[in-house]
């Protein structure tokens, strides 16, 4: 398998048996080395890379034999540029690791990798602070907006086999959000189908629509409230009811999903600033709540390799601590 672009032709790749499984734009990131990320996004929403002869999606999974086409790739002088000169290195907060994975504690305001207008993310920078390691790959995503476990395959197979565990169903995801008003405790399910759009500039948006829709993508959220949370002083006229922080567990895995899901409820997380209430969110940086408050504290998944269950966790971040608190 190639593994950097010639400029000047099309070329062919066999996807191959361990490769199997895996997100187009995954594969094309691995093999298409030196090419930014949003380049080959911009190549494969545009139709130029085909799969068998037909178009194929960003988030598609490749098969063992399928024949991809790559067009031509001619890089400008400052992406040669920016290749040229990779992401810094660093390493982030270690929740667990072995030969397979590793989980980590990713902070909020970091992206999970490189691409719409973001040089570099957590992959591109453990890729360069472990040069001597033979494999990191994203297993899921995480908003950059959002902070808590993320996961990071170091074998093909653990790769797959987690992949495999999002895809069906098998992981449980519990974040932690801090919501405007008091949560009603019997509103413990949310099963809303969702609709991915584009604002006139090109950024992605997500909206709750009808059952009837056939762009939209079944999507169930369980809701249970932990606490409720006295607004601080001053701001008593914007959030009468105070805070709720919730405990928030997603069946499905589709973009923005919870931040969409409790805003469309009429509970909009505190400080996000995509579907959030903004007033409210202007009024929150004042009084010290710098980003979003949504936190990916619990995962139970299955060990790629030892097949035993395994329960990770990491603590709210310091300066989401206070506000859970209502100090």
């Amino acid at each position: 398998m190639p593994s950097s672009p010639n400029p000047g032709e099309v070329r062919h790749i066999t996807v191959d048996e361990e490769s199997a499984g895996q997100r187009l734009d995954n594969f094309l990131i691995r093999t298409l080395k030196g090419v930014p990320k949003s380049h080959i996004y911009r190549i494969i929403r545009s139709g130029e890379v085909r799969r068998n002869k037909g178009r194929v999606g960003a988030d598609d999974r490749v098969a063992p034999g399928d024949v991809l086409r790559i067009p031509p790739i001619r890089l400008s002088e400052r992406i040669e540029e920016k290749a040229a000169n990779p992401a810094p290195a660093r390493e982030f907060p270690i929740v667990f690791e072995d030969d397979a994975f590793l989980a980590i504690d990713k902070p909020a305001g970091v992206a999970v990798h490189g691409g719409s207008g973001v040089s570099f993310g957590v992959i591109e920078q453990m890729r360069q602070a472990r040069p001597q390691a033979r494999l990191l790959e994203l297993v899921h995503r995480l908003d950059r907006e959002t902070s808590g476990l993320l996961l990071i395959a170091k074998k093909k197979s653990a790769l797959k086999a987690l992949q495999d565990q999002f895809r069906e169903r098998e992981t449980g995801k519990t974040y932690l959000a801090l919501v405007k008003g008091a949560w009603p405790t019997r509103l413990k399910v949310l099963d809303q189908p969702l609709h991915k759009y584009l604002l006139p500039d090109g950024e992605r948006r997500v909206k709750v629509t009808s059952a009837d829709d056939p762009d939209g993508m079944r999507s169930v959220t369980l809701v249970k409230v932990a606490r409720r949370v006295v607004a601080p002083s001053g701001m008593a006229a914007s959030a009468p009811e105070g805070f709720s922080l919730l405990e928030v567990t997603i069946k499905t895995g589709r973009t923005h999903q919870i931040r969409v899901h409790l805003a469309s409820a009429g509970y909009p997380i505190a400080g996000d600033d995509k579907y959030g209430d903004f007033e409210l969110n202007r009024q929150l940086g004042k009084a010290g709540l710098k980003r979003m408050f949504l936190h990916a504290w619990r995962l139970k998944l299955t060990h790629p390799v030892t097949k035993s269950p395994l329960e990770l966790q990491t603590e709210l971040p310091t300066e989401l601590q206070r506000w859970a608190s209502g100090e």
